[in-house]
């Protein structure tokens, strides 16, 4: 048995360690000793797609599907035949659609062991005007206004039928899978509810029956307690490094108050919520030199049940290393910075 020698001194930190998630039960690596300052990130090469707005189809709204929606200085306005000039978030029907508006869900078995059924679903899109500036670029009430597009339409599909999850997700840049350059997020409706989500309301639940108490609360009270990960805080909302980050400056913006469904957030949790975005966002931004990014919303699903245990949140996550053969392997994640250091890094910012 070979023994790192340095490993009897007491003032060793040893380079890498495993954290435990506690939601999800997965390990993951937090392999500082191949890692890099937080300053390093900022020098990374970025892949940037360059398409004129006169040939961006977001620029170019004739070239789309009819809006669903659309808002004009934070107000939401009549559709009408005519798209405003001075539009400024819109909702539009995904003109290629991974899934399709049906009123009936059909099963059937592919010979004796597969099964398969129609991929029932509304895909959406939700733009904002201007071809470059993004979400750190915003002001609150531009945010703010994102987010009313999300809460409007999330009530008015979670009401269609066959529809038991609905997905708001945002790329940013070619290697967070983002295929257009003009900032736009994306809303999906599924029949099926995720794997990783039934894992977190499964975990969550057997928590909650043995604890009484909601995991992401008592996580929150940690985090106010010992301060070590909070990148930002108001009355409302707490933004976090996760103790067991699965991505280098891994991202949660989580309300403080228990609260299980997002769709029932109200006008001043949406300008709290709002604030610690575009504080998040823009530091992210700031300190990575505008990194690739996804950021994605788990709630509760409506497919009818309740879900008292759960606890919504936003989680935001930096591209900053491509998943190579031991993370698909194992599916566990390894990242090169300690979640404490990505924080304090951030907060500077």
């Amino acid at each position: 048995m070979i023994q790192n020698q340095k490993s009897k001194n007491p003032r060793f930190k040893f380079p890498s360690e495993l954290r435990f998630d506690l939601v999800s039960k997965d390990w993951v690596i937090i392999a500082t000793g191949r890692g890099k300052k937080p300053a390093a990130f900022k020098r990374e090469e970025r892949i940037k797609i360059k398409i004129p707005k006169s040939k961006c189809p977001f620029c170019n709204l004739k070239t789309q599907e009819k809006p669903i929606l659309i808002f004009v200085n934070g107000k939401k306005i009549s559709l009408n035949s005519k798209i405003p000039k001075n539009w400024t978030t819109i909702v539009i029907p995904n003109k290629y659609p991974a899934l399709l508006p049906y009123d009936k869900l059909e099963e059937k078995m592919y010979g004796r062991v597969y099964k398969k059924t129609t991929a029932i679903g509304f895909c959406e899109l939700v733009i904002t005007r201007d071809h470059k500036k993004h979400f750190p670029h915003f002001k609150i009430w531009q945010v703010k206004e994102v987010l009313d597009a999300y809460q409007e339409r999330y009530l008015a599909l979670m009401k269609k039928s066959y529809v038991n999850y609905i997905s708001i997700f945002h790329n940013h840049g070619v290697e967070a899978g983002a295929s257009q350059p003009h900032p736009h997020s994306q809303i999906i409706t599924t029949p099926l509810i995720d794997s990783d989500l039934r894992k977190a309301l499964l975990n969550s639940r057997k928590y909650y029956q043995k604890n009484k108490k909601c995991i992401y609360c008592e996580m929150n009270k940690w985090e106010l307690k010992v301060k070590e990960r909070i990148v930002f805080e108001n009355r409302d909302f707490l933004v976090v490094c996760p103790f067991a980050s699965k991505a280098a400056f891994q991202m949660i913006v989580s309300p403080k108050k228990h609260l299980s469904n997002f769709e029932k957030i109200t006008e001043k949790e949406k300008f709290s919520l709002a604030e610690a975005f575009q504080v998040a966002m823009k530091k992210l931004y700031k300190g990575l030199n505008d990194p690739p990014y996804n950021f994605y919303l788990h709630t509760a699903p409506c497919d009818g049940k309740k879900y008292p245990y759960y606890h919504w949140h936003w989680t935001i996550l930096p591209k900053t290393s491509t998943p190579a053969g031991f993370e698909l392997g194992t599916r566990m994640e390894i990242s090169t910075i300690e979640p404490e250091r990505a924080a304090e890094y951030l907060r500077k910012q």
